[in-house]
């Protein structure tokens, strides 16, 4: 009897072991840790599987987007209900083995609940000495995990929405969904390309706060955007494709910052791919056929951007071959679409903000108020066919 107590007593001890070093990691330790055998990776690359099974039941489009988008906050819901059961659980087993009264698994179990969540429990039951001390550090356990949570989910939704806001931003600078040509094309047309420099600046530093969140906030990886059409895949694939294109040379763009940009962006991807357990990270098709290279050639000689380099196809294979692989990987695995080279002309490939009501409406107002001469230098890539500037009263 002794020996079964003393089994139930450190049973009890491992799991809140358990479950409270998995929320110390994951609450308040600020380093990254990428121990194998974590209880939030535990639960989450099943729980995932199992979901995306039951989202491609649903049809492809909005409805299986909406499935999707729902793991992240449930699952977040979910890991704090097994924390909370885990730790109930451990101090149940711990005050099983001291209780001095006669007591089962289930009636320990809700006198753990209620000292967990501060409700009392009947006298006469805590006798033992360590009984009373047991259910001391329970109540403390539990209002201090309140706290935590109360707490821990507004920094997640800050991280989630610091994310998401420079995704937006790319949308009017790189289309909907985000693409390197359009952005390269953008800047170019607007004479603007030297603040290229300064956007990929802003995304090295977003890079780096993408690679600190997502290591200590797993689940982050698993929320998707507003907008089915954006993702922050998506925006890390447009943001890669453009530093590699001006890595291997174009007339007038530096290529310093791009190096840069570049370096931390992808050692993001090769941790998150580590991190979410991603082994297969071969592409299955691959992005950019050397027929699509000529037509990017061509695109770029109109808006006055040309490569330097003779052999441009081959530097860009390689370095395309260095993180496409990565993207490749988490595409497949979060069920996230990656952006193709060439942008698609068509009302389907309208941006964000003007492919709404609101947006067309004040698009129509803009071209009954616009003088001629706007009309000659402001033009949109893959707007143009759509999108004409005319004098009021035509």
């Amino acid at each position: 009897m002794q020996i079964w107590m003393l089994l139930t007593r450190l049973s009890g001890i491992l799991i809140l072991a358990i479950v409270l070093g998995d929320t110390f990691e994951v609450m308040l330790l600020p380093v990254p840790v990428k121990r194998r055998v974590r209880l939030v990776m535990v639960f989450l690359r099943p729980l995932w599987g199992v979901w995306c099974l039951l989202a491609c039941i649903a049809r492809p489009g909005q409805r299986r987007e909406r499935a999707l988008g729902l793991f992240g906050p449930l699952f977040l819901v979910s890991l704090i209900l097994i924390w909370i059961a885990g730790l109930i659980l451990g101090f149940a087993l711990v005050q099983l083995s001291l209780l001095q009264t006669e007591i089962n698994l289930p009636q320990a179990f809700y006198v753990s609940a209620a000292t967990f969540f501060t409700l009392g429990i009947e006298g006469g039951i805590l006798v033992s000495p360590g009984a009373k001390a047991a259910s001391v550090i329970e109540a403390g356990c539990g209002l201090g995990f309140l706290a935590l949570v109360i707490g821990y989910l507004p920094v997640l939704y800050q991280l989630y929405a610091q994310r998401e806001i420079h995704v937006m931003l790319l949308d009017e600078r790189a289309g909907s969904p985000p693409c390197a040509i359009t952005f390269l094309q953008r800047h170019s047309q607007g004479q603007n390309i030297h603040e290229v420099d300064v956007l990929l600046r802003e995304w090295e530093r977003w890079s780096a706060e993408l690679l600190e969140s997502h290591m200590s906030y797993p689940m982050l990886s698993y929320y998707r955007s507003q907008f089915a059409n954006q993702s922050w895949l998506a925006a890390t694939a447009a943001v890669m494709d453009a530093c590699a294109l001006i890595m291997v040379g174009l007339t007038g763009v530096r290529t310093f910052q791009a190096r840069m940009s570049f370096a931390v962006t992808r050692l993001v991807l090769a941790e998150l791919t580590e991190l979410l357990g991603i082994q297969r990270v071969a592409l299955g098709a691959v992005r950019l056929p050397s027929a699509e290279f000529e037509k990017i050639t061509a695109i770029l000689r109109e808006v006055g951007l040309a490569f330097v380099e003779p052999d441009a196809e081959l530097l860009l294979a390689k370095f395309r071959a260095t993180y496409e692989p990565f993207l490749g990987g988490l595409s497949k695995h979060l069920m996230l679409p990656l952006p193709e080279w060439i942008p698609q002309e068509g009302e389907e490939r309208m941006d964000n903000w003007t492919n709404n009501s609101r947006g067309r409406i004040a698009q129509q107002l803009l071209e009954a108020v616009a003088p001629e001469p706007q009309a000659r230098s402001f033009k949109w890539p893959l707007l143009s066919k759509r999108v004409r500037i005319r004098k009021s009263g035509e």
